[in-house]
C-alpha cells in the first residue's frame, strides 16, 4: 500500500490512483485510533463538490463508527469553515473534511479541524499519521446502522454557518451600500451562501459540477478571466469575488476588474481592523507574503510574526496569542473575533463591510494603503517540471548558486520555507516547491506589474540553466 502523508494542508491524492476508498478507511482508522487514544468521541464530517465526496464522507463515517466515535454529518456538500464553525458549535472533537481545496479536478483530499475550529496542528498531524494502518480492516458498519445506533446525526452546517455570518456583519448596511457583487464559485461548495445572502448579485460557476470544466479551483487571476470580464465590463458592478473548491480562500477583483492580490487584501484588512474597528493584536503571515505587512504592522505599532507555509501554522499562533490578521499568499486569511480558520466568504464579507463603512471603492481603499506602506504589484509562476528537475533547482538555491536573478545582483537571501532572493529593499524572487503537485513555485514583488514581469522571467532563466 502507499504511504499516507498530509502535506501543507492535509493529505491529497489522486482520485483513483491513491485516493481510494480502501487509502481513504487506512487515514480514517489511523485518525479515529488516535482520536479514541486522546480520549476523543465525536467528529464533523463534511465533503464538497468534489467528485466521489459523499461516498467518501460515508467511508469515514463507517471507520468513526466501528470504534465507536459518533458522527456530525453535513446535510449536502459544505466548505471547510463551514465544518470548522460546525465542530466549535456542537462542541465535537475534531472535524474531517474531504476535499482538495484548490487542486485540480483530479485531486481528492482529507482535512481534520480541531476543537477550536481551525487546522490540527503538525505536531498531532505527526500522531495520526504515524497510526495509519497499512490495509485497512476488511469490513466497516454502515452508515445506516451507524445512524440506527445512535453513532450518525444529519445537521445543516450550511443554515448554521449563515445564521453566524448574519449575527457578525451588518449584511442591511451592505445591501443598502451599493455595493452590486459578482461572485465566482468556482463550482465550490460556497456557492449557496452568496446567493442566500446576496440574491441580486450576478453569479458565476454557482452550479453543481464536480469536473470544475477542468479548471483547477484555484481563485488567482489567470483563471478568473471571466469574472474580470464581467466587472470591467459592467458599470454597476463595483467588486468581484471568487473562491476555491472548498471556499476557504479569496480571489478579489475591484471596480476596473484588476485582480486584488491576497498581501493587498491582507493589508486592507488590517487597516480596517485597526483604524476603523480600533482592534489590535499581533500580525501573523507566511514566508511568501510581501514585506509591506511588516512595513504596515510596523507603522500601526504592532508585533509582526513570519511563518512557515501553510496556514496551520497561522492557526497554531492565533490558539495561543491574541492575533489581529493572520494569512498566506494563496489567499487564505483569518482575522481576530472569527475561528483561527481562513474563510474566503467571511473575508469577502469583511471587505465588503470596509467599503459600505466608508463609501470608498477598493482601489481608493488600496491609494490609502499605499501612502503608508508604498506602492508594489506581487505575481507568482507555477513551473511545471519532473521531479529530477524541480530537485535539481532546489539543489541550486540551497548550495548558494544563485548569486543573481538575470543582472540584478542578490542583496541577502532568507530560508525560512523555500528561499527569497531579494534584489532590492522592495523586490525579491522567492522559490519554493510544491507539496502536493509536480511543481516548481516562483514568486516576485516589485515596485509595479512590468518589474515583476521582468524578473519572473528572469529568475526562470536563472534557475533553470
Amino acid at each position: 500500500m502507499s504511504q499516507i502523508k498530509f502535506g501543507t494542508d492535509g493529505w491529497r491524492a489522486i482520485i483513483a490512483k491513491d485516493y481510494t476508498v480502501e487509502n481513504v478507511e487506512r487515514v480514517s482508522e489511523g485518525t479515529a485510533k488516535w482520536m479514541l487514544m486522546r480520549g476523543m468521541k465525536k467528529a464533523v464530517i463534511g465533503y464538497d463538490c468534489r467528485f466521489g465526496g459523499k461516498m467518501f464522507a460515508d467511508t469515514v463515517v463507517s471507520v468513526l463508527g466501528n470504534y465507536g466515535i459518533q458522527s456530525i454529518v453535513s446535510k449536502g456538500f459544505s466548505s471547510t469553515p463551514m465544518v470548522s464553525l460546525g465542530v466549535v458549535k456542537t462542541g465535537s472533537d475534531l472535524g474531517i473534511v474531504i476535499t482538495a481545496s484548490h487542486n485540480p479536478p483530479s485531486y481528492n483530499g482529507f482535512k481534520l479541524k480541531s476543537s477550536y475550529g481551525g487546522p490540527t496542528i503538525p505536531s498531532d498531524i505527526e500522531a495520526v499519521e504515524a497510526m495509519i494502518p497499512q490495509t485497512a480492516l476488511a469490513s466497516f458498519p454502515s452508515v445506516d446502522e451507524l445512524q440506527q445506533q445512535g453513532l450518525v446525526e444529519i445537521v445543516d452546517l450550511e443554515q448554521m454557518y449563515l445564521d453566524h455570518v448574519e449575527q457578525n456583519f451588518d449584511i442591511a448596511l451592505i445591501k443598502s451600500s451599493g455595493i452590486h457583487l459578482a461572485f465566482d464559485a468556482m463550482y465550490g461548495a460556497g456557492q449557496n451562501v452568496i446567493r442566500r445572502l446576496f440574491p441580486d448579485a450576478s453569479m458565476l460557476r454557482c452550479e453543481y459540477n464536480p469536473s470544475f470544466m477542468g479548471q483547477a479551483p484555484e481563485p488567482i487571476g489567470k483563471n478568473l478571466k471571466e469574472l474580470s470580464a464581467l466587472v470591467a465590463g459592467s458599470p454597476s458592478i463595483n467588486l468581484g469575488l471568487a473562491n476555491d473548491g472548498d471556499a476557504d480562500r479569496i480571489g478579489l477583483f475591484d471596480e476596473n476588474g484588476a485582480f486584488v492580490d491576497s498581501h493587498h487584501i491582507l493589508l486592507l484588512l488590517l487597516c480596517y481592523l485597526y483604524e476603523y474597528k480600533k482592534q489590535t493584536g499581533k500580525v501573523v503571515i507566511t514566508f511568501s507574503v510581501t514585506d509591506k505587512m511588516k512595513k504596515l504592522a510596523e507603522y500601526y505599532g504592532l508585533e509582526c510574526e513570519v511563518t512557515k507555509i501553510g496556514f496551520k501554522y497561522i492557526a497554531e499562533i492565533m490558539t495561543q496569542q491574541d492575533v489581529l490578521v493572520g494569512g498566506e499568499e494563496s489567499g487564505g486569511l483569518a482575522v481576530k473575533g472569527y475561528l483561527p480558520e481562513r474563510d474566503g466568504i467571511w473575508i469577502g464579507l469583511m471587505i465588503m463591510e470596509f467599503m459600505a463603512v466608508t463609501g470608498k471603492s477598493i482601489s481608493t481603499l488600496i491609494s490609502e494603503v499605499y501612502s503608508k506602506v508604498g506602492t508594489f504589484q506581487f505575481d507568482r509562476d507555477d513551473l511545471h517540471l519532473t521531479h529530477e528537475k524541480k530537485d535539481y533547482v532546489m539543489q541550486k538555491c540551497a548550495e548558494g548558486k544563485i548569486t543573481a536573478i538575470g543582472q540584478r545582483k542578490v542583496i541577502r537571501t532568507e530560508d525560512l520555507d523555500g528561499y527569497k532572493f531579494y534584489v532590492s529593499e522592495d523586490a525579491f524572487i522567492m522559490v519554493r516547491a510544491s507539496g502536493t503537485e509536480p511543481v516548481l513555485r516562483v514568486y516576485c514583488q516589485a515596485p509595479d506589474a512590468a518589474a515583476v514581469r521582468t524578473l519572473l522571467d528572469e529568475a526562470k532563466q536563472t534557475l533553470l540553466s
